[in-house]
């Protein structure tokens, strides 16, 4: 299983696999881009052998060539270490990949769809690689992985019809001890990215009740940089903090444009808290009647929103007893049977898969 030390990859990554370990499957992970934390060699390893190649990201990289290395180092892997199936969590790293067993593909984002969702625009032409390692990749896959309907939609919209694509939801166990709820507004994500839209849920603090509290980087690999103002700015911080942050907070707003799931107000609900969240095509598929929603480029209309529950104890306690019972249909047990299926079918001689 490819895996990166980015973005939101490696918690799923991490949380599949030590699913699928449990029913028996056993994982090598390999890993692209900028290194791991020691942190995350270590959890890595307690799933499976981590190794890490010289190549980067597509979405880092501006040079294509840098890519072209990877299938190579791929089949080195698959050769040298007996494995029976590539499950690749960028579909560009599988363009050019020629190998006699299996290939799976998810896409869990993609620069073509990002440009879709937070720009309304096809990619820059300095950028029409993009699209085609992407296309590739998902075409030369034997399977193809979609984290949402909406995000399998929007794959659909940018590249044509897919072979083969199919929608598995993403999951998560996050178990949290019962604690006091604090009157704290609290977001995460990688907040140099346009598409998390930070610089929104920002101005929308500046007219919230309660204060709003946001963790992730303001850096991006390439320059990215947002400045916050009207909110307590963490920074990056352990995920082991996210997490105890999500169980204190009364409300945990995202205010995406683009997600392709978004695990943080799975999290958030699954740890009781009340959702306000950005009115597009992702979050209304999952959490449509179980959050307040506002739209992406309104500020006042989020604050409208964090404010009707900061203010109304009633309601927010529904709202955060609907979150939390939404969330009870995308756990990790379920993604693991539903993945486990698909590698199943993968894993089955040729002439039974119909191939």
């Amino acid at each position: 299983m490819s895996v990166d030390a980015v973005g939101g990859v490696w918690r799923y990554a991490m949380d599949l696999a030590a699913g699928l370990a449990r029913v028996g499957h056993r994982f090598t992970f390999v890993g692209f881009g900028p290194e791991p934390s020691a942190a995350q060699r270590d959890e890595a390893e307690q799933i499976g052998p981590l190794l890490w190649r010289d190549a980067p990201l597509d979405w880092i990289t501006d040079d294509e060539a840098q890519l072209d290395r990877i299938p190579e180092l791929l089949r080195d892997i698959v050769g040298s270490d007996g494995i029976d199936l590539v499950h690749l969590n960028l579909p560009s790293q599988a363009a050019g990949l020629m190998l006699d067993v299996p290939v799976l593909v998810v896409s869990h984002s993609c620069v073509v769809t990002w440009f879709a969702g937070v720009r309304g625009t096809p990619v820059p032409p300095d950028w029409d690689w993009q699209f085609r390692r992407n296309r590739d990749g998902m075409m030369a896959a034997d399977a193809v992985i979609a984290p949402s309907q909406s995000h399998a939609q929007m794959l659909r919209q940018s590249y044509g019809e897919i072979d083969g694509l199919e929608v598995v939801l993403n999951g998560s166990d996050l178990e949290v001890e019962p604690v006091g709820k604090e009157h704290v507004v609290f977001a995460a994500g990688r907040w140099w990215d346009d598409g998390k839209n930070g610089a929104l849920l920002d101005a929308a603090a500046a007219e919230t009740h309660w204060p709003v509290v946001m963790a992730g980087t303001q850096s991006g690999p390439n320059g990215q940089y947002l400045a916050l103002h009207n909110v307590e700015a963490l920074g990056h911080v352990p995920y082991s903090e996210i997490a105890g942050r999500v169980a204190r907070a009364a409300v945990v707003a995202s205010p995406s444009r683009y997600e392709p799931f978004g695990l943080a107000p799975l999290e958030a609900a699954r740890a009781e808290a009340a959702l306000v969240l950005a009115d597009i095509p992702t979050y209304r598929e999952l959490w449509d009647d179980a959050a307040l929603f506002a739209a992406p480029d309104d500020a006042r209309g989020f604050a409208a929103e964090i404010n009707r529950l900061a203010d109304d104890d009633d309601l927010r306690a529904d709202y955060a007893a609907r979150a939390k019972a939404r969330s009870g249909r995308y756990t990790i047990g379920a993604q693991v049977a539903a993945m486990n299926e698909v590698y199943g079918r993968l894993l089955r001689p040729s002439e039974a898969r119909g191939a």
